[in-house]
C-alpha cells in the first residue's frame, strides 16, 4: 500500500459521512470490521480493552454499523435527529507498515460540525488508527480505532461526528 492509495481511501471515507453516502462508507468496511473509540482512563491513558473497559463508541461488526446507520437514517435515533453539517478534514497521512495484504496506517483528523439545533459549531479533533486489507484488489477497513484528544465534549458523538 502507498501512502497516496492510503490517503484516498481515508479521503473518501470522510467524504462519504460529510456527504452521509451511508450505504458507500458502509462499502468500505470489511464485514468483520471493528469500529473502536476508547474513553480515557486519566489524563494521559486511553483505555485499552474495549471487551473490559470504558469505550466511548464500539462497534464489532460491520452488521453492527450497518443496524447504526438504520437508525439514523429512520429518525429513531433522538441524538442524530436532525443530522449536524459535518467537514473531516483528514491530515498526516502515513503508512506505518504495510504487506501485499495488510496495511497499518494513521491519520489525524478535525470534524467541523455545526449543531442545527442548538445553532452552535462545535471541533472534534484526534488521531486515526487503520487496519487496512486488501480484497479483490481493492483496500477495505479491518479496524478503525478513533482517539479522540478533546478534553470537554460538548454534544453528541457518533460515527458521523469523529
Amino acid at each position: 500500500m502507498t501512502r497516496d492509495q492510503a490517503e484516498r481511501l481515508l479521503f473518501q471515507e470522510a467524504l462519504h459521512l460529510d456527504r452521509r453516502e451511508w450505504d458507500a462508507w458502509l462499502a468500505l468496511y470489511m464485514a468483520d470490521a471493528t469500529f473502536w473509540m476508547p474513553a480515557w482512563r486519566d489524563e494521559t491513558q486511553p483505555t485499552e480493552d474495549p471487551d473490559s473497559e470504558l469505550s466511548l463508541i464500539y462497534y464489532q461488526g460491520r452488521r453492527n454499523l450497518e443496524d447504526r446507520v438504520w437508525r439514523i437514517r429512520s429518525g429513531q435515533s433522538v441524538a442524530s435527529t436532525p443530522l449536524p453539517r459535518s467537514v473531516h478534514a483528514v491530515t498526516n497521512v502515513l503508512v506505518e507498515s504495510a504487506t501485499d495484504d495488510e496495511a497499518a496506517v494513521a491519520a489525524s483528523f478535525t470534524v467541523h460540525l455545526y449543531d442545527v439545533r442548538a445553532e452552535r459549531t462545535h471541533v472534534f479533533f484526534g488521531r486515526y488508527e487503520y487496519r487496512l486489507v486488501r480484497i479483490d484488489d481493492a483496500w477495505r477497513i479491518g479496524t478503525k480505532k478513533v482517539l479522540l484528544l478533546n478534553d470537554v465534549i460538548p454534544t453528541v458523538v457518533d460515527i458521523y461526528s469523529i
